[in-house]
């Protein structure tokens, strides 16, 4: 009986032209995906054609990085590090004293120089560094309920920022307490330059993310201020600042907008600086830099996609070259295809 069964298994996969026969229970497709037994395509890399592929990078990928050099190339920036020359001479070296004294005005004012002319709109970001907003505990310590829905959805997460003499904290949580709080204005002469603070923030937070009916309550009243204070008689979700800062960085470096200014800025022109130097990164050695910068199509200024694309793209080429010379110098004899297993008639009985 063992030999008979052997038999009529081995003779009914010869006759399905050497395939698994499978029971009517497992001859679907899906199950023949799972199980890998689905005809499959193996492409046979010849030297033509493994150089006509590092080819057709490297002629593809060139052009593009050219391009996004030159689109980044005309955005104009003006970077400007000023939480060192903000702080008075008599507090160089006790910074720390200088930024949590009250007291004692923090109020700069800056000038910059316009190299370049400047296309409206120009975007206005403040710029910190070493501030590691992606730490684990600092990302986690929010409560995106009670930012919806209000106070009734205090949670721990939100530890050790939940609560204040008993009262639950709207918004609660690290991120909202640390918010950034330097204010910038700008004149050029005599004259200001408007700064516009609307629609800076995505608008998807500000509809879904951000509740019209919830108001700060007992927010910044504690005996340890971490960053700004929120107007209570605003919604959160027009609270942009706020918006803005509670979408976390994963990098300890960023930038995060403030403003647009809509108007045009001449080359050579001086623009003078208004900043309220509050926000304390002296405690853990991090800097602070106000951004004017244009964008163009691509975004903002940034070269590394451009050479990452033109790198790729010579290394391309380069290897092509070195396959095509070695390709000459030592061909290869090619394989009868014939031979190939998914070439080969079944012989199976």
């Amino acid at each position: 009986m063992m030999e008979e069964a052997s038999t009529s298994a081995s003779g009914g996969a010869a006759g399905n032209g050497g395939q698994r026969a499978f029971p009517p229970a497992r001859s679907g497709v899906f199950y023949r995906f799972t199980q890998q037994n689905l005809p499959a395509w193996k492409p046979a890399m010849t030297p033509g054609c493994v150089i006509t592929i590092f080819l057709m990078i490297g002629v593809t990928f060139v052009p593009v990085g050219l391009v996004c050099l030159h689109a980044s190339n005309h955005v104009a920036e003006i970077a400007h590090r000023y939480d060192i020359d903000c702080v008075p001479n008599a507090y160089k070296r006790n910074k720390q004293a200088y930024i949590k004294d009250s007291s004692i005005s923090k109020n700069c004012t800056q000038q910059v120089k316009v190299n370049y002319h400047m296309r409206a709109p120009i975007y206005v970001y403040y710029e910190l560094e070493n501030f590691y907003q992606n730490h684990r505990r600092y990302v986690k310590s929010r409560s995106d309920k009670q930012l919806h829905y209000g106070q009734k959805y205090t949670h721990s997460s939100c530890g050790p920022i939940e609560r204040n003499n008993g009262l639950p904290i709207v918004p609660c949580g690290l991120i909202a307490w640390s918010l950034f709080n330097d204010t910038y204005g700008f004149t050029r002469g005599s004259m200001e330059i408007k700064v516009n603070r609307k629609n800076i923030s995505w608008k998807s937070d500000r509809e879904h993310k951000f509740g019209k009916d919830v108001y700060p309550f007992n927010f910044q009243n504690g005996s340890l201020i971490g960053g700004g204070k929120l107007d209570p008689d605003l919604p959160l979700s027009e609270q942009e600042d706020l918006i803005v800062w509670m979408r976390t960085s994963a990098l300890p470096q960023f930038r995060k907008l403030y403003g647009v200014i809509e108007e045009d800025l001449q080359a050579d022109e001086i623009i003078t600086m208004h900043i309220a130097n509050n926000y304390n990164t002296y405690s853990f050695g991090g800097k602070k830099s106000l951004i004017l910068t244009t964008s163009t199509w691509l975004g903002g200024k940034n070269d590394f996609l451009g050479y990452a694309y033109l790198v790729t793209g010579s290394l391309s080429l380069f290897l092509t070259i070195l396959f095509a010379l070695i390709h000459v110098k030592n061909p290869r004899p090619q394989g009868d295809a014939g031979y190939l297993s998914w070439n080969r008639p079944n012989s199976n009985s």
